[in-house]
Order: C-alpha cells, then sequence, then structure tokens
C-alpha cells in the first residue's frame, strides 16, 4: 500500500492510497484522482517523508508525550481551533492562502454532521422554510436548494438561512 500527499491546483492538500505508484499514475490519468474539497483533478503529488521505527527510544518518547497531552485539560486542547487563524501562512509563491489540513478535516467533518442531521427538500427549500416559519408545516433542521434572490428574501422575512457549499467529497464516503 502506498500512502501519497496530493494537492490539488486550488492548493487543497489531502492524502490518497493506492496500491502502488503504478496504480496512482494509472487512476491520474484517467481521471480518478479527484480534491475532495473541490473534485479538481489537477492533481499533484507532494514529497512525504517516510515514517522510520527505530524501536524504544521513540516508544519512550511517545509514552512521555502521551502523559504530558493527558494532562492537559480537554478546553486547553481544543484552544488552538479556536485561536489559531484557518488559514496556513500565503505559499511564498504569491497564490491565495489555504485551508490548513485540520481546517479542512474540521470543515468537512462539520458538513457531513449538518447532512446528517438534517432533511434534503432540494428545490423546495424556500417553500418549506416559509411553511415551518409561518406555522404551516412542523418545524424540523432542512436543507435544499435556493437562489440568492430567495435567500435574500428569507432573510428579509426574518427566516433565518444559511449558504452551505456541497462539496463532491459529501456526496460520497470519503476513504
Amino acid at each position: 500500500m502506498k500512502v501519497l500527499n496530493l494537492r490539488c491546483s486550488h492548493l487543497h492538500s489531502f492524502e490518497g492510497w493506492f496500491g502502488s505508484e503504478d496504480d496512482f499514475q494509472g487512476q491520474l490519468k484517467r481521471g480518478l484522482v479527484e480534491c475532495p474539497m473541490c473534485a479538481d483533478s489537477a492533481i499533484q503529488k507532494m514529497p512525504s517523508a517516510p515514517r522510520l521505527n527505530f524501536g524504544g527510544h521513540q516508544a519512550r518518547d511517545s509514552e512521555q508525550a502521551l502523559q504530558g497531552q493527558a494532562a492537559t485539560p480537554a478546553s486547553t486542547a481544543m484552544a488552538p481551533l479556536k485561536n489559531e487563524a484557518v488559514r496556513s501562512d500565503p505559499p511564498e509563491n504569491g497564490s491565495p492562502d489555504r485551508l490548513n489540513p485540520a481546517a479542512q478535516a474540521a470543515f468537512l467533518t462539520a458538513l457531513r454532521q449538518v447532512i446528517a442531521n438534517t432533511e434534503d427538500v432540494g428545490q423546495r427549500f424556500a417553500d418549506e422554510a416559509r411553511r415551518m416559519h409561518y406555522g404551516e408545516a412542523e418545524a424540523r433542521s432542512i436543507r435544499g436548494q435556493a437562489s440568492a434572490r430567495e435567500a435574500v428574501e428569507l432573510l428579509e422575512e426574518g427566516i433565518e438561512v444559511m449558504p452551505l457549499p456541497m462539496l463532491p467529497a459529501l456526496k460520497e464516503t470519503l476513504q
């Protein structure tokens, strides 16, 4: 099994698992490798360092790190997510900022949770949101499609809506 660090042309970083280098190259040529964030198929392999296990001294270091981590309260462990910027430092080549890997993972996790806990009403979103707001339908968590104009009209009526990007990665199970 070959694990590769990959990046799309929009600078989203992700990991891919392949049976071999030939398997990766074959899938890449056939357009089967896509970015889980934006579905871009312009993928490039990034350099990665192999994991080397030298035995005992690393186990002791890991054990000490885990003991130190266990002593940290949960609120402190979460502090970096609240205090760090979601974006990483801009690349040196002047291209736009990119989401760091932890932020990408958190974003996908949050979107999956929203999808799992809402009903997809599709194109009927604006009508269904109004029906719930005015008591004509049971209140529940919904998602669907609405034009920008429909969203503005809903907001003007006092109906809270929020745009939610539907990434290709959310339509299928990621591995």
